[in-house]
């Protein structure tokens, strides 16, 4: 039985695939380094314990275990279901294609938590029937739609609430690597900050990375007929996740994903008498490399206290039947 620490009230955490979200990213990194992996940020937390890791690469499984110290690891989860192992948390990792037998699996190892990567599974009817499947077993299901743990973007939701910035007029979006991919993390995290949107049309796909999720531009709206027009970059130049907020008191980007943020407000123009002006703006750094270690500390409240999950099935569902939608429209 893999349990352990339970005087000391650790949660028990197995890992699904040796990645680069599961743990590579941060490899070779300094350890003061705000973590961007999910094992990277349970070695961060006391509070957790990584037990094992399941990946069928032996050379990648044993180089994971040896990065993190983690004692067992397995080519296949499955090797765990006639054995005595128990965790509190399991970490879905594994690439998106395998994620409906993973945690299908996972299920049956009977875990209080399953963390898993974006998008839960390809399908939407196959996301619906995980959700539905978690429920039924009583496990809860986070999921790693990072930004919801963003200290800066709950910063502008504050903001956006108070009316501090005005009015909003209208957003602006960049993304690449696919709807489902990458569009998914910008659609929660607009559900997030202006609540359900409806898609009025769309542009022409692009199969800029993967062949079965096109990049797709789009022109939405949410209840109060806010203008949203997200456009393409094309994934084979460069990495692109950029929001641009117009508000009637000036204009808030969010730049590099959410590394950066710069507010732009309105002055007197020199040039026009009369007229005012967007200034250059103010750069400053944002909270978005704190978001794991955030997620693992909401996860673990979650467990031992009761808190709800900033980002679970039903809020990563609302978002992937927006990209649902969006594709089906592309391709008509």
């Amino acid at each position: 039985m893999l349990k352990e620490n339970n005087e000391l009230n650790v949660l028990s955490v197995l890992i699904v695939g040796c990645g680069d979200i599961a743990g590579i990213f941060d490899k070779g990194r300094e350890s003061a380094d705000h973590p961007y992996t999910h094992a990277g940020a349970y070695m961060r937390d006391s509070r957790f314990k990584i037990t094992a890791c399941v990946e069928p690469d032996k050379d990648r499984r044993t180089d994971f275990m040896r990065n993190w110290n983690i004692q067992f690891g397995f080519a296949s989860i499955d090797e765990m279901l006639n054995l005595d192992y128990q965790f509190d948390v399991i970490s879905v990792c594994s690439p998106v294609i395998s994620h409906l037998y993973d945690v299908e699996t996972a299920l049956l190892l009977n875990p209080k938590l399953i963390f898993c990567e974006k998008p839960i599974t390809p399908s939407l009817p196959d996301t619906e029937r995980l959700i539905a499947a978690c429920k039924a077993a009583n496990t809860m299901i986070a999921v790693n739609h990072t930004r919801r743990w963003d200290p800066s973007i709950s910063e502008l939701q504050t903001k956006m609430l108070s009316g501090q910035m005005g009015k909003l007029r209208s957003i602006i979006g960049l993304y690449n690597k696919g709807i489902l991919n990458n569009g998914s993390h910008m659609l929660d995290l607009l559900h997030f900050l202006i609540g359900p949107m409806k898609v009025i049309c769309v542009g022409r796909p692009t199969n800029d990375y993967f062949s079965d999720d096109p990049t797709v531009p789009v022109w939405l709206e949410d209840e109060r007929e806010t203008p949203i027009h997200i456009a393409c970059a094309h994934a084979e130049d460069y990495s692109a996740f950029e929001l641009q907020f117009i508000f009637s008191l000036g204009v808030l980007v969010m730049e590099e994903g959410g590394m950066h943020w710069r507010e732009r407000l309105p002055v007197h123009s020199s040039t026009f008498k009369g007229y005012q002006k967007l200034d250059d703006g103010v750069k400053s750094i944002g909270g978005y490399s704190q978001s794991m270690l955030k997620a693992v500390d909401n996860i673990y409240r979650a467990i031992a206290e009761g808190d709800t999950l900033a980002s679970n099935g039903d809020s990563a569902l609302l978002a992937q039947r927006v990209c649902e939608k969006i594709r089906q429209l592309a391709h008509t």
